[in-house]
């Protein structure tokens, strides 16, 4: 469920649109990735995916976990790729301390939403997220189904009119 490349021209690299389906996104947050030479190529050219990704924490610090960047065939042959490598994200002590205290006390999950670049920067957006129910994406669906259902009787009024 991850799109890749939007535009040509455009900074995003990839998105979670499941994530938005599966959860309430309650606040978002921009963080860096500490990437290696051949994650960055492989990025630039749109073979990432982060559909399944979330943030772990160890020993004080964040982490992307399942977030895949597919190595490129050029690549080095001398360097391992791991696709799936554990990426440390870097966020500030302040940042830290808040999304670890409200994933443990509060029982949100942090889920990566987009990648892409910042300037020459790649950055990850996380989101501060509760599951929805069964019931709330049967909700967002029908709201959808009713929004496009309500533009087109609108389109055809405007027609006969």
């Amino acid at each position: 469920m991850t799109k890749k490349k939007v535009k040509p021209n455009s900074n995003t690299i990839a998105l979670n649109k499941r994530a938005r389906h599966d959860y309430f996104i309650e606040d978002e947050i921009e963080a860096g990735l500490e990437l290696q030479g051949w994650e960055v190529k492989s990025m630039r050219a749109g073979k990432a995916n982060i559909s399944d990704s979330y943030v772990i924490f160890k020993n004080g610090e964040a982490f992307l976990f399942g977030a895949s960047i597919q190595p490129l065939n050029v690549a080095s042959t001398h360097i391992v790729c791991d696709p799936t490598r554990t990426r440390k994200l870097l966020l500030n002590k302040r940042e830290l301390a808040s999304l670890f205290g409200k994933a443990n006390r509060d029982g949100f999950t942090i889920v990566a939403l987009s990648l892409y670049w910042k300037s020459a920067w790649a950055k990850v957006k996380i989101g501060l997220a509760k599951g929805k129910k069964q019931q709330d994406k049967r909700d967002d669906i029908k709201e959808r189904e009713w929004k496009v259902t309500k533009d087109r009787i609108m389109k055809n009024a405007h027609r006969r009119s």
